[in-house]
């Protein structure tokens, strides 16, 4: 019982902070280059809050993308980082051969095949030296010493959880909120282990009630997964959320460190999207392109095959390329940052009154 007062106490101090924001909105997370420091820094001018990627990172890399961020805003930001797991020698198979044929056409060399941890404890000790007002994880959990030196130094800690037991499990490791990340999802699957038996994953709306009724969870709830419209952002606040978090819709913002091929890509439409690990070796949900078809059985091998396909990724060919992107994405559109937040707001607002007139 004591431990389930603390947590809600740092809840209810947690809830404070999303409720000091005008727009209750959060800008996820978009690793290799897409989240730049100026996306941020103009979600955060807008009202919303927003994550910069601490993913693929060197340490001095991520430090220089903050100094960016608190150069050009006052308000309240975080970093994700994704947690590594735990080494493997896990093989790329027949994978690396086809990812050989399509160096060799685009003229690049592939990438070495092998397991790293990103880094990750230099840049615990990056943010524990420079705090930030809210780290969040991806792919697991840290060790509890981990949580208590970041939490020791003021930032709130948030885990990305894609069912209920992670839920329990993130909540009985003392992180602060979860971040409820649904199927529909652009990008990768946050599971703390990758089943390469797993099914795509469980409905935002399913899995929102079901962590609010796991007995004694008291922890902010932000959703996240396949959220483009407004509408999407007032049904999972009526759901119990703190905030929505989108990533998809802001791909094509200028802000964005979105490639070329890849806007060109948004911007079409006409392609599904669905779940692969032809990329990284981690489920991931993005465009269909030929790679991502001609490759359906890649292993479950991460980091190994991510670090096997980097030079194919970063050729500028969009059809070798991961174009990771939520199922709603054909909504996205050319506008900036504070465009897209003001127009979110402005939809969840009539989304929220035509509910209540319906109700009257």
């Amino acid at each position: 019982m004591r431990r389930l007062r603390g947590l809600r106490l740092i809840s209810r101090r947690l809830r404070s902070v999303f409720s000091e924001l005008a727009v209750p909105i959060v800008v996820a997370p978009m690793a290799g280059g897409v989240s730049t420091p100026e996306l941020v820094v103009a979600a955060v001018e807008a009202g919303a809050t927003a994550f910069l990627p601490g993913g693929y990172l060197a340490p001095a890399a991520l430090a220089g993308r903050i100094e960016s961020v608190r150069a050009g805003t006052d308000g309240p930001f975080g970093v994700n980082l994704f947690v590594p797991g735990p080494r493997t020698e896990a093989l790329v198979g027949a994978h690396a051969a086809a990812v050989a044929t399509e160096s060799a056409r685009l003229g690049v060399e592939p990438g070495k095949a092998s397991w790293d941890d990103d880094r990750f404890a230099d840049k615990v000790d990056l943010l524990v030296r420079t705090p930030v007002p809210a780290i969040s994880f991806t792919f697991g959990l840290p060790d509890a010493d981990v949580l208590a030196r970041l939490r020791d130094v003021g930032s709130y800690l948030i885990a990305t959880v894609t069912t209920p037991e992670e839920g329990e499990r993130a909540a009985e490791a003392g992180v602060d909120a979860l971040c409820v990340q649904g199927a529909a999802a652009g990008g990768h699957r946050g599971t703390f282990t990758d089943d390469p038996t797993e099914p795509g994953g469980t409905s935002l709306y399913d899995l929102l009630p079901a962590l609010r009724l796991l007995s004694g969870l008291d922890l902010p709830l932000v959703a996240a997964g396949g959220l483009m419209h407004g509408a999407d952002v007032a049904a999972v606040l009526a759901a119990g959320a703190v905030a929505a978090q989108l990533g998809t819709a802001f791909l094509r913002c200028p802000e964005a460190g979105t490639a070329r091929a890849y806007r060109d890509a948004l911007a079409a439409g006409g392609r599904e999207t669905a779940l692969t690990r032809a990329f990284s070796g981690r489920p991931a949900r993005g465009l269909v392109n030929r790679f991502l078809r001609e490759n359906p059985s890649a292993p479950s091998a991460y980091p190994q095959v991510n670090n096997l396909t980097r030079p194919m990724r970063a050729a500028g060919d969009a059809e070798v390329m991961s174009l990771w992107a939520g199922q709603a994405y054909p909504l996205g559109r050319d506008e900036p940052v504070a465009e897209v937040i003001a127009r979110l707001l402005g939809e969840a607002r009539t989304a929220a009154d035509s509910l209540t007139q319906r109700l009257k």
